[in-house]
């Protein structure tokens, strides 16, 4: 009985792949907004019935494709900093935001879907909230060792955090349960979010007949980014 249970999860397995493969090819023809489960079914000899075994509705083929979009660019920047071990802290940022942009370049209908316009009638669920927080902490990986390395610095209590910022500090720090002084975490936030607006002026076209070296534009960006974040040169970080 094992074996035919495996045999038939294998090929359950099989099919769910094949229908997010045409779902990812008619995002990149159509758009998200225009996907279809009989567009998708039609095309793989389906009948829509046999389809919604695996998914009841658009909205949760939608989920597991942003899911599968988060994971992997998720992926792509845990591999980076692991990779990165042993280098100071500016390099270990950099090396996550290029995997980031790599693979955003690398796919970009994907990247889209997590990033672009939100989809007309789609709202995500919780589901999606763990996949899409890879690459922030992969970034606050790299904070918190610099942190314990000594190659962080935390503004200054002088410099102005309003009392809603400070209250956020908080909440972050609690909710993260990470080894970073709460106000370390505005900084954090503000530099992985000019990291995606970066690599969606480039993905969406925004920097065409305005910045031709992409690849030194960016690593000047984000060397830039990793300073906002406090991160420091000069202390080799080991990593796990």
């Amino acid at each position: 009985m094992s074996v035919i249970r495996t045999a038939r999860e294998r090929a359950r397995d099989e099919v769910t792949a094949a229908i997010k493969e045409e779902a990812r090819r008619q995002l990149a023809d159509e758009g998200a907004s225009r996907l279809s489960l009989r567009a998708v079914a039609r095309e793989l000899g389906m009948v829509s019935s046999a389809l919604y075994r695996y998914f009841p509705s658009r909205d949760e083929l939608l989920t597991a494709l942003i899911v599968d979009a988060y994971d992997a660019v998720g992926a792509a920047a845990e591999e980076a900093l692991a990779r990165s071990g042993g280098t100071d802290p500016v390099e270990r940022w950099s090396e996550v935001c290029r995997a980031v942009r790599r693979w955003a370049l690398g796919h970009p209908h994907e990247y889209a879907l997590i990033y672009g316009s939100p989809v007309p009638g789609y709202s995500a669920p919780l589901d999606t909230i763990g996949p899409a927080s890879r690459v922030g902490l992969a970034l606050i990986a790299v904070a918190e060792e610099a942190d314990t390395a000594g190659a962080l610095a935390v503004p200054p209590p002088d410099v102005p955090l309003s009392e809603a910022a400070h209250a956020d500090a908080w909440r972050l720090s609690k909710d993260l349960d990470r080894n970073l002084p709460p106000r370390a975490l505005p900084s954090l936030v503000a530099a992985w979010a000019q990291l995606f607006g970066l690599v969606s002026f480039e993905v969406f076209g925004q920097f065409n007949n305005v910045v031709e070296a992409r690849d030194d534009f960016f690593d000047h960006a984000v060397t830039g980014l990793a300073h906002q974040a406090g991160l420091r040169r000069g202390r080799v970080l080991h990593g796990e």
